[in-house]
């Protein structure tokens, strides 16, 4: 049921079908309910913090339980890196790092980059980052001033275009659970890598100039390659591996990830803050990977809001049988502290600002997300900034009074108009702020 869309089922269906239970036959697959303190200490911590002071995380083992065995590897693989690869954040500032292969040749291009899953269903998502090998090297982030061995190699078989030939030796065969995280997409087993030997690859001149100039700043690079059309998942690889920059190092791949977000979006905005007022109010709706979109673009100098609504039997939030929710906003000036969503907050805002910018206008931004029983296994932040692109390419339904369009938006969110009027921070103020043009 999640491959389609539920754009015509009216929100009080979809609710009557997602919130008692999960998808028919799930329950029998997965592993029993894991009790923990609540919802709202897990949606502050997805995993990083360990905020209920417990050794390892409850849902993340129940998530690697979900995404069942891998297929045994061998000591010795050989295959066609999409490129790819992950830097770890434990330990900072020395992380383990290393290439990320399947045991696959050819256009293997699809196992690492989001902007290509359109269409794809869960499984099919699943099963190419479950095939996808981690080898790993240990190695201080200041080393990327100058690299060599392992990391100059990684990083110039980036420079290419097309996927990277790669033979692997590791210490050991390959085992361990997935590697799941909130941010990034998971992948599969990993183990300490002994020897190596990657091809040569056709080189992009748009990463080459980047990564040869010392004297860019990483902002700059980042804008740059964007510009010139490169993907955002391609510009957060080349943060993350230390390859821009004028004081390089390598970054955390979870880092990376919401730092370009937040840098591009910043960088668009500055200039969408610039332009006139949207006239009409927009409406979008929009269903992917079993969670539905609503987004509601306003008249008004810009401001942001994001809100995730988590129903009872999802990741974040397993034993409650209420819907929980979890959001944060900013006004025209912008946020300086980290907004309370994660990553997800970022990703959402630079595909509001692209869409802004392609129109040429600002305005009052009110993105909200319902997360339906089903989704056990999270897939990083691409999936929602590729999803509110997609709904951004829609036509948006139209409207002149702002009660219409805010009960228009709700009627298709199965929580119910008051569990959204009384979460938003933004639509309670634009339902209630009286504006200069009542006065004249």
């Amino acid at each position: 049921m999640f491959g389609g869309g539920l754009n015509n089922t009216p929100a009080r269906m979809v609710r009557r079908m997602l919130l008692p239970q999960l998808p028919e036959g799930m329950a029998d697959d997965l592993p029993p309910i894991v009790k923990i303190r609540g919802p709202e200490l897990c949606l502050k911590c997805r995993f990083a913090r360990l905020l209920c002071g417990r050794p390892a995380c409850p849902i993340l083992m129940k998530a690697s339980a979900y995404a069942g065995a891998h297929a045994p590897v061998s000591r010795e693989m050989q295959g066609d890196s999409p490129p790819s690869a992950f830097v770890g954040r434990f330990g900072y500032p020395k992380v383990t790092f290393g290439p990320l292969v399947p045991p696959a040749s050819g256009d293997t291009l699809r196992y690492d980059e989001p902007e290509l899953w359109a269409g794809l269903g869960f499984s099919d998502i699943v099963r190419y980052r479950m095939s996808l090998v981690r080898a790993t090297r240990s190695v201080a982030v200041s080393d990327a001033l100058d690299p060599k061995g392992l990391l100059y190699d990684l990083q110039t078989s980036f420079l290419s275009v097309s996927p990277v030939r790669s033979e692997l030796s590791f210490s050991r065969p390959p085992r361990g659970g997935p590697f799941i995280d909130d941010s990034s997409p998971p992948f599969g087993p990993s183990a300490a890598l002994e020897r190596y030997r990657l091809g040569a690859g056709r080189s992009d001149r748009r990463l080459e100039r980047v990564y040869y100039d010392r004297d860019m700043k990483a902002t700059e690079g980042m804008a740059r390659l964007y510009s010139e059309g490169l993907t955002v998942n391609s510009i957060q690889r080349v943060l993350s591996l230390g390859m821009m920059g004028t004081k390089r190092k390598l970054v955390p791949t979870r880092w990376s990830i919401t730092a370009v977000d937040d840098t591009l979006s910043r960088a668009l905005l500055e200039r969408v803050k610039a332009m006139p007022s949207i006239d009409l109010h927009h409406v979008f709706v929009h269903d992917y990977l079993g969670s539905r979109y609503v987004l509601l673009f306003a008249p008004g100098a810009f401001s942001y809001e994001w809100i995730e609504a988590w129903f009872p039997r999802t990741l974040f939030n397993q034993a409650s049988s209420s819907v929980h929710s979890i959001g944060d906003h900013e006004g025209f000036r912008g946020r300086k502290t980290y907004a309370a969503p994660g990553g997800c907050y970022y990703s959402v805002r630079l595909a509001v600002a692209e869409y802004l910018e392609r129109l040429r206008r600002q305005a009052t931004v009110i993105a909200l997300r319902e997360i339906y029983p089903g989704q056990l296994l999270p897939l990083g932040v691409w999936n929602v900034r590729e999803a509110i692109r997609a709904a951004l390419r829609s036509e948006p339904v139209l409207f002149d009074d702002m009660g219409e369009a805010v009960s228009y938006a709700l009627s298709k969110m199965a929580a119910g108009e008051t569990f959204w009027r009384s979460s938003s921070h933004l639509l309670k103020q634009a339902m209630t702020q009286r504006k200069l043009a009542s006065f004249m």
